[in-house]
């Protein structure tokens, strides 16, 4: 269940574009991941595009509509809402799978490293996933991160932005045989996910920037979401 750091691989480097830090991993995964393991994850990937997850949810809360409001704990217990965080300034969400994806560790260190340029901003910075307390909290630690990981039990918030889907019984059987337990990672039995998204949202509770992708191995750059909210 534990990805290393970047810093722990000894390959971290400032201010590296997240498309360099992905590339690296996408080319461990072609050499060190069987090649009939990489395609199940290309179908369930294709699959959710089918659905169209990420269309439905940018559909409804694109740029100028109204985002959602939230309340959910941190890594440390404590309720974090929206509308204190909107009440300090603009808003950094972003929705992860959890600490056993490699790519949303890579997304996270690198969002870690601007989060003090965005509340140098006035805006503030989550994550949420549907991880436990306890899986979030040693995430946190782990990679030290900077800013707070929301626990999102249930993916009620994932749900509320349309971002929840349940994992295929094909690639349910292929976590299950290399430790991604997912009902103990989330503390539930229902295989429920997220699909990456990342929201920044005005004190009005505007939608500023709107990023959804099925496709777990692409996500916005970090300097792209701070230029947002420094706009």
């Amino acid at each position: 269940m534990k990805w290393r750091s970047l810093s722990e691989s000894g390959s971290y480097s400032d201010m590296r574009p997240l498309r360099e830090i992905f590339a690296e991993r996408k080319e461990a995964v072609a050499k060190y991941v069987p090649v009939d393991v990489q395609a199940v994850h290309v179908r369930a990937v294709a699959g959710l595009k089918a659905l169209g997850i990420a269309a439905q949810a940018l559909g409804t809360f694109k740029v100028g509509a109204k985002s959602p409001s939230f309340e959910l704990p941190d890594h440390t217990g404590k309720r974090v809402s929206s509308a204190e965080l909107l009440g300090k300034g603009r808003l950094v969400l972003q929705f992860i799978r959890g600490r056993w994806c490699p790519f949303c560790v890579g997304q996270m260190e690198a969002m870690s490293y601007i989060a003090a340029e965005i509340g140098a901003a006035g805006a503030s910075l989550v994550a949420v996933s549907p991880q436990t307390e306890k899986q979030s909290f040693f995430m946190h630690d782990q990679h030290k991160l900077a800013f707070p990981l929301l626990v999102d039990g249930g993916n009620q918030c994932a749900r509320q932005f349309g971002l929840d889907y349940r994992v295929s019984d094909e690639q349910q059987g292929l976590y299950r045989s290399t430790f991604v337990n997912l009902p103990h990672v989330n503390g539930d039995s229902s295989w429920e996910l997220a699909i990456p998204a990342t929201f920044v949202i005005d004190r009005d509770g505007t939608i500023l920037f709107a990023s959804a992708n099925e496709d777990y191995m692409d996500r916005p750059e970090p300097l792209e979401i701070l230029s947002v909210v420094e706009s």
